[in-house]
């Protein structure tokens, strides 16, 4: 019987531990993003006419990803998938490298840059990774929260892939000053204050182009910028299967002050 008995608790344990990894597993980014997805998203980021080919690979990103364990994993299947169509939707117009005539459209060149424009030097707080890092204040931050010293040695963004990612989701997850976290708002974690209200920012995806560069891209009208963000994030909620939300642009709302 004490056998027996022993037999039963010991297969309870490797039942719960087999549930907790099964839901690890569901609740990974990597159960979305699969290396598949991730090549057919960005899938001429190595082509020889992109800069950065050769950089930014699945195994860096997920390996990012992991250390910021509510990125794409909150809310209902729907709304973790917005969150990463979102997320690469914007990283991918920061790096995009497409032109109206591309092949596959330019919506199928995100990932082409690493360094901003034509800037090499290793010094110098300009426009680095997925999320282009800028400003002195930016890197001190994202630095210590990833654990890298990232004021001396910016260039960091620019040559270790993981790192290059982890800069792009901190900056995602993270709100600064009045700004709401592009996180919060897309997970509808975020409500508008009554000066946002005002300002004409509503929760959806306009309020993260506005969130990321306000100053230049919204309040003006329409811009070909802000309808660039959009037309990757369209791609990336549609090769995932999911609606698009709404107020997807920021025409209407003014900067963050």
């Amino acid at each position: 019987m004490k056998v027996a008995r022993n037999m039963q608790v010991l297969a309870l344990a490797l039942a719960l531990a087999s549930a907790s990894v099964m839901l690890k597993a569901s609740a990974d980014v990597g159960s979305i993003i699969t290396p598949s997805l991730f090549e057919q998203m960005l899938k001429h980021r190595n082509d020889a006419a992109c800069k950065g080919k050769g950089f930014y690979s699945y195994n860096a990103f997920i390996t990012a990803a992991r250390s910021f364990p509510a990125f794409g994993t909150t809310g209902d299947d729907a709304t973790r998938k917005r969150e990463l169509a979102a997320f690469f939707g914007q990283t991918s117009h920061e790096t995009t490298g497409g032109w109206d005539s591309a092949p596959d459209g330019r919506y199928a060149w995100g990932y082409c840059f690493v360094r901003e424009g034509s800037n090499t030097a290793s010094s110098g707080y300009y426009g680095r990774g997925p999320i282009q890092l800028t400003h002195d204040y930016n890197y001190a931050q994202a630095g210590r929260a990833i654990g890298a010293d990232l004021v001396r040695n910016p260039d960091l963004v620019a040559t270790d892939a993981v790192i290059s990612f982890k800069t792009a989701i901190w900056f995602w997850m993270t709100a600064q000053g009045n700004k709401p976290s592009s996180h919060d708002v897309i997970t509808n974690r975020w409500t508008p204050s009554a000066a946002d209200q005002s300002a004409g920012r509503v929760a959806g995806y306009g309020v993260i182009t506005n969130i990321i560069n306000g100053g230049l891209e919204c309040g003006q009208g329409r811009k070909n910028e802000v309808e660039d963000r959009i037309g990757f994030y369209k791609r990336y909620c549609d090769m995932m299967q999911i609606g698009y939300g709404n107020n997807l642009d920021c025409y209407n709302q003014r900067p963050f002050a």
